[in-house]
């Protein structure tokens, strides 16, 4: 017998395995859907639109109200589903992201509880997974179709199921209403306390300024909101873990935040009521900003350290805003905060108002620098993709970065004397470019 006739079979052998060895693929039961896509009358083989592509769409109208001696939420959502997809719905999924936060409905099943060589005591403390955890995550108070009957639903950890009363089919509408509460969570020092893991800080929730006894609040993934149903996987309810993303629905949001008067609120969408919570003098200065290639401070930093050093105000005042065709709405707001504002004319011809808001922390940089680097962004953008598709484009400084429509929170902090290194400047400089930039591509 000769070996030279299974060398050509050896070879091919070592070099499947080699390949095998270098895929991202790893698992002998994965399907081939994500390697070797099909094409369809609902996408082509390269994953561009087909014929029959479709998207659904979900409009929100939202009342909200921020208690900020509770550190608590307070919402009613209206909620109009438009079935636009080939199927007959008969529930439908939300999440519940908050709930990441939650005693009953924790999903941090990844989370490894051991203990290493070498551990912080923080990290020590985040064993203990559940640690100052008991009042948190969102609670529902109700769940009604338009009539005002209930509506049966089941919360998985971070996602509801809502049972329709009748099936929904295609081409038709469901409208329901949720309301619901939570308490925010310190997004800096909990997450990090709970889990003894920095890369699960909170996206949403409260910073606390122990010198002047104020909160800057982001408020991220803060209502109920439909999960994506698609006609590549369905229903896309996979749990929020905090660290993932996640794909929403396009549609239209009118909605009403209600805050102390003496709270700075910057949001995804056009305030429609600039007028009635804005100072005679504020507003003269919005008006200045609508034409000026240079920031016009809106809220001054005289005014910002005035502010924050007086109690909260018990007088409280609505913010409205409108948003269309997003796939999400995230706002923010605080006594801290200083507003600026120029004008972009996009590469459409519309113009687009570039603003940032920050604490006086952030002012040696952010007052520089924040609404220059958003309208780069969006210069650069426009002339080598599409032109910007939204009226406003905001900078918001929070410490980490995480972008939304319209609105994004980006780090950018000087040093107490007000000094700063050339790497602070070019770190917040580079995050926002990057988080302006998902409004392209998400």
């Amino acid at each position: 017998m000769h070996n030279s006739k299974f060398l050509p079979f050896l070879v091919c052998s070592l070099l499947s395995f080699t390949v095998q060895s270098q895929s991202n693929h790893g698992t002998k039961f994965e399907q081939l859907g994500t390697i070797l896509p099909a094409s369809n009358t609902y996408r082509g083989i390269d994953g561009a639109p087909g014929p029959d592509y479709w998207q659904q769409q979900v409009d929100y109208q939202i009342k909200c109200e921020l208690d900020v001696k509770k550190i608590q939420l307070r919402g009613h959502e209206k909620i109009t589903y438009h079935n636009n997809s080939p199927s007959t719905l008969r529930y439908l999924w939300l999440q519940l992201d908050e709930n990441q936060h939650s005693v009953l409905n924790d999903n941090q099943y990844f989370t490894e509880s051991k203990i290493s060589d070498k551990m912080s005591e923080s990290a020590i403390r985040g064993l203990d997974s559940w640690r100052e955890k008991e009042k948190y995550g969102v609670h529902i108070e109700l769940v009604k179709d338009q009539n005002g009957n209930d509506l049966k639903y089941t919360i998985n950890q971070t996602m509801m199921r809502v049972e329709l009363p009748s099936p929904v089919k295609s081409g038709e509408n469901f409208t329901f209403s949720i309301t619901w509460n939570y308490y925010l969570v310190d997004r800096i020092d909990m997450q990090h306390i709970a889990t003894g893991d920095a890369s699960t800080l909170a996206r949403g929730g409260y910073e606390y300024f122990p010198d002047d006894g104020n909160y800057l609040f982001t408020m991220t993934q803060w209502y109920p909101r439909l999960c994506a149903y698609t006609d590549a996987v369905g229903w896309q309810n996979n749990q929020f873990t905090g660290r993932g993303e996640f794909a929403l629905t396009f549609g239209n949001f009118d909605v009403e935040i209600t805050v102390p008067d003496d709270h700075v609120i910057g949001s995804t969408g056009e305030c429609q009521n600039y007028p009635d919570v804005l100072s005679e003098e504020a507003l003269n200065r919005w008006n200045e900003a609508q034409t000026s290639d240079e920031p016009v401070e809106i809220v001054t930093l005289e005014n910002a350290q005035d502010n924050e050093q007086k109690k909260v105000s018990k007088v409280k005042q609505v913010w409205k805003y409108k948003a269309e065709n997003v796939r999400d709405f995230a706002w923010t707001a605080s006594k801290k905060f200083i507003w600026d504002a120029l004008a972009y004319e996009n590469t459409d011809g519309k113009k687009v108002m570039c603003m940032s808001y920050y604490p006086k922390e952030a002012y040696p940089i952010y007052r520089r620098y924040s609404s220059k680097a958003v309208r780069h962004t969006l210069d650069v953008y426009s002339r080598y993709s599409i032109p910007y598709p939204y009226p406003v484009a905001i900078s918001v400084e929070a410490a980490s970065g995480m972008e939304y429509p319209m609105i994004c929170f980006n780090p950018g902090r000087a040093e107490e004397d007000g000094t700063y290194s050339e790497a602070s400047k070019n770190s917040a400089i580079s995050v926002i470019i990057h988080e302006v930039g998902h409004n392209y591509y998400p």
